[in-house]
């Protein structure tokens, strides 16, 4: 969500910039600064950002340079002679001095209200739009470089994987020697039948086929919503947590050290996934 774009517009009397920051949030927050002017058409503009940018916080902004003689601030005439004759009538002093002090006074000066000429402002809606774009193309490009760095980190994932399924022979085999161990440790005869029917029902509740399946399926699945053109930053959050629901089941069903240390790395993978899904839209 992390963009930047700027436009700038040259009119015959001055010249406007419009930038644009977008940063990480969970929803659409739009802060807008502009001259007063144009905040009759801050509805018009939320409305635009709303549409192309869907969530972040913006910062929108229109700063105005003058560049011509062209000013909506006149002297009231009338007004500065009047004050500065009554000025005369209560003490001597130099005109300039005067004329300083009654242009101070209220109502010296006129301020028109300038209105917004629609021809212009559609200059300026053209190029908000392509300080959007830019912001969008910005936006794109982080996107992309996201895009491998998930890539990367869930064929990490996959082959971490494939070592835990490699592994699980070996460690069905621990806990079988484990369990044989501490029965002839009891120094009691016991029925072999008996035993094995019982190590089958405690290797089956260890057992983390199911697991391995749903985790292969939920990876397959965030590389295909990945390639997908639609925004699904959500979509790639929940099925991240799902991951995370199954590499969590592993490690607590494992019962065996080295498989134990190999889920700590694909947590560690997940993690690092999971933070960078707070740039996706």
């Amino acid at each position: 969500m992390t963009g930047y774009g700027k436009s700038v517009l040259q009119l015959p009397t001055k010249k406007l910039t419009i930038e644009l920051k977008s940063l990480n949030s969970k929803n659409l927050d739009i802060n807008a600064r502009m001259p007063s002017i144009y905040r009759e058409k801050e509805l018009a503009i939320r409305k635009l950002l709303a549409k192309k940018l869907e969530r972040g916080k913006v910062d929108f902004s229109i700063y105005v340079e003058t560049t011509a003689e062209d000013t909506s601030t006149q002297i009231n005439t009338p007004v500065v002679k009047q004050y500065i004759k009554q000025l005369k009538d209560v003490a001597e002093g130099d005109d300039i001095d005067l004329l300083k002090m009654a242009v101070r006074f209220p109502d010296a000066l006129n301020t028109v209200r300038e209105e917004i000429d629609e021809n212009e402002w559609k200059q300026i809606e053209a190029q908000i739009e392509t300080a959007v774009s830019e912001l969008n193309n910005h936006r794109l490009n982080e996107g992309k470089v996201l895009e491998l760095d998930f890539n990367d980190r869930l064929k990490t994932i996959s082959a971490i994987l494939d070592e835990v399924i490699t592994m699980d022979p070996e460690r069905v085999e621990g806990v079988r020697e484990r369990l044989l161990k501490g029965v002839q440790e009891l120094r009691e005869k016991y029925d072999e039948n008996r035993f094995e029917q019982e190590l089958v029902y405690y290797i089956e509740k260890f057992d983390i086929t199911e697991e391995k399946v749903r985790l292969e399926n939920h990876l397959n699945y965030f590389k295909e919503c990945l390639n997908s053109t639609d925004s699904n930053g959500k979509k790639l959050g929940f099925i991240s947590q799902e991951m995370g629901r199954e590499i969590n089941t592993i490690g607590s069903k494992s019962n065996y050290a080295p498989m134990q240390q190999l889920v700590v790395q694909m947590k560690d993978e997940l993690e690092k996934i999971k933070e960078q899904l707070l740039n996706v839209l």
